[in-house]
């Protein structure tokens, strides 16, 4: 049986190398590259064609959330599977939605992330135990709720594209180049981010995306 082709993306070089070495004492996988942002883990992925891309959520540039979304977008063989610190249910759903095909945390055992990456390799989906119960906890609470939403579920994934570029400090311009879309949309999304959110400025905007783990402080 072939190795599995992996792509390995995270800001950190030193957890990169750890995780490098890591899966290649376990066997039957190939690193095929590393990736430290967002953008580099776009272009990789369409150079190297990987079988699996392990990706960070938290990233400068792109964040995990806008990459996964582009190369799924470029390449839906490729699987995905999110490998983070983070388990904000929101943000777990949404990418579900952008096309992930699993999800496990930093914290997990080294059997554990293998069995995952073998797991999205094949097709199938992945959800580490805590994160699938916090998943479906929040779809019970959601029907005890009568599918009441709260203010970051009202949130449109473009939407969370923008918070997360306006946190990283980014120009609205540098926004609108990134995203591809107009400035003046750009602003738009600023506006309707501010209302529903409930804030003021792009301070409030930041300590909100830290407190939801959408970017490293």
């Amino acid at each position: 049986m072939a190795n599995i082709r992996v792509l390995i993306v995270d800001d950190h070089t030193l957890f990169r190398e750890s995780l490098r070495s890591l899966l290649k004492a376990a066997g039957g996988i190939e690193i095929v590259g590393e990736a430290e942002n967002g953008i580099e883990a776009v272009r990789k992925a369409v150079q190297l064609r990987p079988d699996v891309v392990l990706m960070d959520i938290a990233m400068p540039n792109l964040n995990g959330l806008q990459a996964t979304r582009k190369i799924k977008r470029g390449n839906p063989s490729v699987k995905v599977l999110i490998l983070t610190m983070y388990e904000t249910e929101q943000y777990i759903i949404e990418m579900l939605r952008s096309g992930a095909s699993g999800y496990i945390l930093k914290r997990a055992a080294a059997r554990e992330l293998v069995s995952a990456i073998q797991a999205v390799s094949q097709g199938n989906a992945y959800l580490y135990p805590s994160v699938a119960k916090k998943v479906l906890n929040g779809y019970l609470e959601q029907i005890k709720a009568g599918e009441k939403e709260d203010d970051h579920e009202r949130l449109s994934v473009r939407e969370l594209d923008v918070l997360c570029l306006v946190a990283e400090g980014k120009t609205n311009k540098e926004i609108a180049k990134l995203l591809s879309i107009s400035v003046h949309t750009v602003q738009t999304h600023r506006l309707n981010l501010m209302k529903k959110l409930k804030v003021h400025d792009r301070t409030q905007l930041v300590r909100y995306a830290i407190r939801e783990g959408l970017i490293v402080p």
